[in-house]
This record gives C-alpha cells, sequence and structure tokens, in this order.
C-alpha cells in the first residue's frame, strides 16, 4: 500500500490527542485506504479499465455519556485539525446514550497476528485483461452459448488501522483478485443467462478463469426450455452459490442490536435448538487467506473463532461493546466499522460446516424438487421470520419459495461441498416441505 506523509498510527493518535484536548473524554479514529484496478471484456474487445484510490479518516469523540462521529478524505492537517475541534462540538449537543463507550480494555487485542491476507504481486492491465479474456472466450466456447455480457477481473488492496485513547493502536492490509462472467444462451425470447465469479486474497489462490468462465456458460444453456410446475410442497435445494443467502438471514436474527431491541424472531432462542442437531455455523475472523478475516474488530477487541451454532443450538449473539452493555454480556469481537458510522454488530468469515453426504446424494430421493440457483427480491421478515422470495433455478421457469425461517432452519441438511468462496459460505442445502407457488 502507499504510504501517507505521516504513517496512518502516527495520524490517528495526533488526531486523538487533539481531539482529547479540546474536550473529549475519550475517543478513537479510524484510517481506511484503498486503491481498486479493474476491467471489463465482451466479446473478445476491451471494454474500459477503471482505477481508484481513497483514503479517509473516522472519528469518534465521547464526553460523559454522549458521543459523535465524523469523517474526512481531506487529510491535511488543517482538515484534520477542525475535525478534532468539531467532533467534540457535537458530543456536547446530542442526547445521553447510556451505552456508549469504548471497549473494554481488558478486551483488547494485544497483539496483531499475520493472517496471510497481503499478496505481494500486483497485476498489470495487461494481466487482468487476460484473466477477462480467458474468461468469457471459455464461456462461449460453451455448445449453445449465443451472446455474452461480458467477463472482468479486477483487483483491490487495502489498508485499515485503528487507535482508541485507551492506548489501543493497531494495522492491518490485505488483497483481493477476483474474475467473473456472464453470457446467454438460446435466441429471440428464449434466451436464457447465467453467470459465475470468483474472489481471493491471493493470485494463487485464484480459480482459473477457464474454468470460471466454462461453469457460466454450463449454467446458462442447462436453463434452456424451463418447465412449470402448479404450486405444491416440496423440497428445495439450495445451491452453494445461494446458500449463504440463509445464513446472512440467521447473522442478522442473532444481531445483538436487533436482540436488544427485541425485533428478531431469534431473540428468545440463546442456548436453544434453531437448527437440526450436528449443524455447525462458525465464524472465524483469523482465517489465514479468508476473505473477510481481520486480527481486530472495528472497536480493537481481539478477535477468534467462534461456533455460534452448536450441535444445532444457539450459543452466542453478534455483539458489539454497545449492544452487550445493553444485555448484560460481553463482545466477542464482532463489531464491524466504517469511517463515517458508529461500531454495529456483524461477522467476518462466517460458514455452514458440510454435512457427509455428496449434492448428488443429498437429492438422489426427491421424486420431484426446486433446485435453486438465484433469488429475487428481498421478502424476508425479521421479526416474524416469513420468508417469501423470488427464485429461479431448474426444473422450473421461475417461483416463489414461501417459509418461515425457524423452520427452515430446522430443517435444512448441508451437503458436504463447502467451499470458500465469497465470505460468507456454505455448502449445498436441502429443506424439505417448503412452499413453491408456480407460475
Amino acid at each position: 500500500m502507499t504510504e501517507t506523509a505521516t504513517q496512518p498510527l502516527e495520524l490517528l493518535s495526533e488526531l486523538i490527542e487533539k481531539t482529547k484536548q479540546n474536550g473529549a473524554e475519550a475517543a478513537d479514529a479510524i484510517y481506511m485506504e484503498g486503491r481498486s484496478l479493474s476491467v471489463s471484456w465482451r466479446l473478445g474487445k476491451s471494454e474500459g479499465i477503471e482505477h481508484a484510490e481513497a483514503a479517509e479518516v473516522g472519528l469518534r469523540a465521547l464526553i460523559g455519556k454522549k458521543q459523535a462521529i465524523a469523517s474526512s478524505t481531506d487529510l491535511s492537517g488543517n482538515a484534520l485539525d477542525e475535525l478534532a475541534r468539531r467532533v467534540p462540538a457535537m458530543a456536547k449537543s446530542v442526547p445521553d446514550d447510556p451505552f456508549c463507550g469504548l471497549a473494554d480494555k481488558a478486551l483488547l487485542a494485544r497483539a496483531i497476528p499475520d493472517l496471510e491476507l497481503l499478496d505481494s504481486a500486483e497485476p498489470t492491465p495487461e494481466r487482468l485483461m487476460e484473466m477477462a479474456a480467458a474468461a468469457e472466450d471459455a464461456a462461449r466456447a460453451v455448445e449453445g452459448i449465443t451472446n455474452s455480457e461480458g467477463a472482468g477481473a479486477g483487483f483491490g488492496a487495502s489498508r485499515v488501522a485503528l487507535a482508541t485513547s485507551d492506548g489501543f493502536a493497531g494495522e492491518y492490509s490485505g488483497t483481493n483478485y477476483s474474475v467473473s462472467a456472464s453470457v446467454l444462451a438460446g435466441e429471440g425470447t428464449h434466451m436464457e443467462r447465467d453467470y459465475d465469479y470468483a474472489q481471493a486474497c491471493f493470485l494463487e489462490d485464484l480459480e482459473a478463469p477457464e474454468a470460471i468462465g466454462r461453469r457460466a456458460g454450463e449454467r446458462a444453456v442447462k436453463r434452456l426450455e424451463p418447465r412449470k410446475v402448479a404450486s405444491q410442497q416440496i423440497p428445495v435445494v439450495y445451491d452453494q452459490r445461494v446458500a449463504g443467502g440463509l445464513l446472512r438471514h440467521f447473522a442478522r436474527a442473532i444481531n445483538g442490536a436487533a436482540i436488544a431491541r427485541g425485533t428478531s424472531f431469534l431473540k428468545d432462542s440463546l442456548d436453544k435448538p434453531v437448527f437440526a442437531k450436528g449443524i455447525r455455523i462458525t465464524d472465524d475472523p483469523r482465517k489465514l487467506r479468508g476473505l473477510r478475516s481481520r486480527p481486530f474488530d472495528g472497536e480493537g477487541v481481539a478477535t477468534g473463532a467462534l461456533d455460534l451454532i452448536e450441535d444445532g443450538r444457539l450459543t452466542s449473539w453478534l455483539l458489539e461493546s454497545r449492544s452487550a452493555r445493553q444485555l448484560k454480556l460481553v463482545t466477542k469481537g464482532h463489531a464491524g466499522r466504517g469511517v463515517a458510522g458508529l461500531p454495529a454488530p456483524g461477522v467476518s468469515n462466517l460458514y455452514l460446516n458440510p454435512g457427509e453426504a455428496s449434492p448428488a446424494e443429498l437429492i438422489a430421493d426427491i421424486d420431484q424438487g426446486f433446485l435453486v440457483t438465484e433469488l429475487i427480491g428481498m421478502g424476508v421478515n425479521g421479526v416474524t421470520g416469513d420468508y417469501s422470495r423470488g427464485a429461479g433455478g431448474f426444473w422450473i421457469e421461475k417461483g416463489e419459495l414461501t417459509g418461515n425461517l425457524k423452520e427452515m432452519f430446522a430443517r435444512a441438511l448441508p451437503a458436504n461441498d463447502l467451499a470458500f468462496r465469497y465470505g460468507i459460505d456454505a455448502p449445498t442445502v436441502r429443506i424439505d416441505g417448503m412452499t413453491l407457488a408456480g407460475a
């Protein structure tokens, strides 16, 4: 990563000190830097190159039980001096928040482990073009592919530094590589599209562009000549690509802020069975080369792997310091943070541990069912757990899946094909007894 005129931790330390001189009793500050390079390719030709760089600072000031936060993309001395004056003044004018405050000093990370997030290599635009071209060529080579929406490849590098007035100071950097392809099969009004993509922290870990393109083409061709079915209750199998969405719904349902407000359908489920026995869901922020790994959270709290579901039982809420205080619990390092917002609960590398059956074995006894490869819309009620989403997949042209997440979680059966591709990952998942409203 590029270096600022003043190193990030030094910059943040000076900013915090000035903030305290201007009346703050406590403060923390975060620095985020990033740069990206992406290319697009369609029908054998380049469609453009995009490059972006940005660096920002966010500052939080606390006075008694009041807090305020502001950010700046101007890192000059005058701009940061103004930020250090403005944020404490803002804090004095807001209502009290009885639960605000920095993280408990005893929970702060004492060491910053190397999680292997930063690749020393950096691709040229020409190399990214080669990757995008290889993906599209492989997709268009699949018999039945008639057009292309294009392919792309990208590189990103990021740097995060955090400091608090309680003495925490830490930073880490990471890289990300990606490649994607989207193509169409068929002709006229009988066309179908599909896609595939992959990403990794290290270029050497990224799946071959040719494999990604070929899979995109094969998926598009398989969608041709769909059939319709009547509305019915059937087994539904979520493809790897969409099964992670179930985990996102689960994570939102155990978010400490929602639990404290009493607005989650799982609010009374702590230490109770939520999934079937044998199911385990893990959040691991220290996974080596993990897409969402981090050595400390958005408050400087040490991170560590945690089984949120163990043998089907819910073991913990997702907490940061504020929601933990509301619930009279202790945060376990799940605070997310941007430069312009307060810390909030979130996940890192969240995944459903694999089962024993292969995807083929998981569906072998299904006489009639629905393999979901695409979900549409956001028809999920976080208060009741009611679930109603448009879906696309195989065997029918289109449909609406309905059910209740509590019941869906309890019936979820994972296959053995877990792959870490998206940051929130699940193997193929089967759920029996869902309602499909046919077209």
